[in-house]
């Protein structure tokens, strides 16, 4: 059904249209009339039209005013005007309204129905729009709370890529590059700074969640997590690195009503832990830093800035860069360590003269940091007495330039032993992986198999085995028992069935199947060309 509104000061205009409507649009349409342009406007509020017939000059608020009216209640109406007046100004003015059609009285039965059909046909398409966005909405619904647990998952444990944190971000609509993390926490009752009965409570929180995320929201802009625990984990992005402390006693008060409205609507206890503002990449000690102000006071919000639990810096120390240098040692980024180890250098060099035994040590703590790290990626034997010589040559140079250049060729070491000592592990896994198949080829080998054999998931070891041959294991497995076959369908006279099970396979159909995808013949035509 279509809500068609005519407005028209004469009766018979009126009066014509709606028999023109009725006749050509049956029961399709419901139609509504007004005279003066006051009981348009209230006409138009309750009966909510899709469709108006306006005449430009009625008594009182003339058409042009109604519209500007009506359009501010009911956007999507469609106007149809009507007027007997051939003026350009009024013309000018419907169409910067949205006007559909100008017409100029007297309008002919062909042409109202053309109209109507065209202003019929542009509702069905709004109303399919509406429809469409809506359904895209409510999946959304169901998708978001997945999208939003995922990066939260990623940005605490760090186990991500630059490029999924910047696929998720563009997800949420997340513009910043810092925030921090809330987090709940939730039990039976409190005691003390431990909350009772965590795993009932938890379940409890689970079959409600939809409702705790709706609470959260309306009081913050933020992406939350699922039910961990006992714990639902927040973050709010910001552009900021530090909140002022007006904005903390705010978010203190703001988490405290929240509080109180989820244990109104849920019946049990929480409380609320607030980190500080990191980088994304950092988001893990904002995390911890939000449980440690909660065991440290007994309120039931707490924030870390209002604690003694943090460990604080000297003004003007450069943290950011020397965090930058221990990322790229783990990640074994030799040109970056080097670009932030000049500029953390620099610093130094500005604040201490040449041969300051605080420079000193700061290096010999990077270059021990470093060596712990390459030690940690794998694949590397410790020795007692590697590092022996640190200490006396460290203390022998007494020159900034030189001590600069010794940390630099000490981290890019590192930073190379990482990468190499990786790759190495990988290539080994692989080629153990390889000689295994050579060696067993005859037999029936799995990936389940040949993964437990090197003591390692199946899932990475699929992986692994197509990163680094490019191909995945059952192609590659399949490759070597073709190359096999060839050489016994050249090099010797066995029968096809011998053949087939020297080489792995049982069942001769199936074997030939195989042979013929991967080579284009069949063994039969390959023997008798001699792999021509």
């Amino acid at each position: 059904m279509y809500k068609v509104m005519l407005a028209d000061d004469e009766g018979i205009v009126i009066d014509s249209l709606k028999f023109i409507i009725e006749k050509n649009f049956k029961e399709q349409c419901i139609v509504e009339f007004a005279k003066t342009g006051r009981s348009v406007i209230e006409l138009a509020e309750h009966f909510r039209p899709d469709i108006a017939f306006m005449d430009i000059q009625m008594p009182g608020i003339n058409g042009i005013d109604s519209m500007k009216e009506i359009i501010k209640t009911n956007p999507n109406i469609i106007f149809i005007v009507l007027s007997a007046y051939d003026k350009f100004d009024y013309a000018k003015e419907a169409i910067n309204l949205g006007v559909l059609e100008y017409l100029n009285k007297p309008v002919n039965q062909k042409i109202i129905v053309e109209v109507l059909s065209r202003a019929i046909g542009l509702v069905n398409e709004k109303r399919e729009k509406r429809s469409n966005d809506l359904l895209i909405k409510e999946k959304l619904e169901t998708v978001i709370p997945i999208i939003e647990n995922g990066f939260i998952y990623s940005i605490m444990t760090s186990e991500h890529f630059t490029e999924d944190i910047e696929n998720y971000k563009n997800m949420l609509g997340i513009n910043q590059e810092y925030g921090y993390i809330l987090t709940l926490v939730f039990g039976e009752t409190q005691k003390g700074n431990y909350m009772t009965n965590a795993v009932g409570s938890s379940i409890r929180t689970q079959m409600n969640y939809t409702k705790v995320r709706e609470l959260v929201k309306e009081e913050f802009d933020c992406v939350i997590g699922s039910v961990m625990s006992n714990k639902v984990s927040v973050f709010i992005p910001c552009n900021n690195k530090i909140m002022e402390y007006n904005e903390r006693i705010e978010l203190i008060e703001k988490s405290r009503g929240l509080v109180r409205k989820l244990k109104h609507n849920m019946g049990i206890s929480f409380r609320i832990g607030i980190g500080s503002i990191k980088a994304l990449n950092e988001s893990m000690e904002s995390y911890n830093e939000s449980l440690k102000s909660l065991i440290n006071t007994t309120g039931t919000v707490a924030h870390v800035d209002d604690l003694p639990i943090r460990s604080n810096y000297e003004v003007g120390y450069p943290i950011d860069i020397e965090k930058a240098i221990l990322n790229s040692i783990r990640e074994g980024n030799a040109s970056e360590c080097i670009r932030v180890t000049n500029l953390f250098f620099g610093w130094m060099t500005e604040n201490y003269p040449d041969g300051d035994m605080n420079v000193k040590l700061k290096i010999l703590e990077l270059v021990l940091f470093a060596d712990h790290e390459v030690f940690l990626s794998g694949g590397m034997t410790y020795h007692f007495t590697d590092r022996a010589d640190y200490l006396s040559t460290i203390i022998n140079i007494n020159d900034n330039k030189e001590l600069q250049s010794w940390l630099i060729s000490k981290l890019t070491e590192v930073c190379h032993n990482v990468v190499v000592k990786k790759e190495e592990n990988t290539n080994g896994i692989i080629k153990r992986a390889q000689e295994y198949i050579l060696q067993y080829y005859k037999k029936d080998i799995s990936l389940d198999g040949i993964s437990r054999e090197l003591d390692i998931s199946p899932y990475y070891f699929s992986k692994l085995f197509k990163d680094v041959t490019g191909i995945n294991f059952v192609e590659y497995l399949t490759n070597v028992r073709i190359e096999k076959a060839k050489e016994l369908l050249i090099n010797s006279e066995m029968s096809m069935k011998e053949i087939c099970v020297q080489v792995g396979y049982n069942d001769p159909n199936y074997f030939s199947r195989i042979f013929k995808k991967s080579t284009g013949k069949t063994p039969t035509e390959f023997k008798e060309g001699m792999g021509k």
